[in-house]
């Protein structure tokens, strides 16, 4: 079964919300023995919990869960099947510290949606939160079909 880890920069915002929506899918679809967490590129926040504006909107979707941000760490190439950067700074980040042959496990979030990258919504409002989960939510959801139709 698939494991994903969602990147962003502090693992406060972006990256817990895109987790807690897969956590959530993952359960009201029944899928058995996904794999799902989330990580900075940055360690500014590691050991905090998420943004309150992150855990209100996910409280909000039915999505919230337990969180403490960490940093990607080498070994998070071996554990994952996926990768998935928020933005293109965090994908570059990815693909500096990815191990040559495990390259290929890092995708952007929306590469099945509207591409382009996710806004961080940290420096804003709550609003720029819930736009955010909108883009994500749909991203989640297209990643799980198209990994569902992989498994066959």
């Amino acid at each position: 079964m698939p494991s994903v880890l969602f990147v962003c920069l502090g693992n406060i915002c972006r990256s817990p919300m895109a987790e807690g929506i897969l956590r959530r899918e993952i359960e009201r679809r029944g899928l058995v023995g996904w794999r799902v967490d989330s990580a900075g590129t940055g360690a500014h926040h590691a050991g905090e919990e998420a943004d309150p504006r992150t855990l209100a909107v996910l409280e909000h979707h039915d999505a919230d869960f337990d969180h403490t941000a960490r940093q990607v760490k080498r070994s998070d190439f071996d554990a994952f099947d996926l990768l998935l950067a928020m933005d293109h700074t965090n994908y570059r980040d990815l693909l500096r510290l990815a191990p040559p042959e495990r390259e290929s496990k890092v995708h952007m979030m929306l590469e099945y949606t509207t591409g382009g990258e996710v806004p961080d919504p940290w420096f804003g409002g709550g609003e720029g939160f819930v736009q955010v989960y909108a883009l994500l939510d749909d991203a989640v959801n297209a990643w799980i079909d198209k990994l569902v139709a992989a498994a066959g």
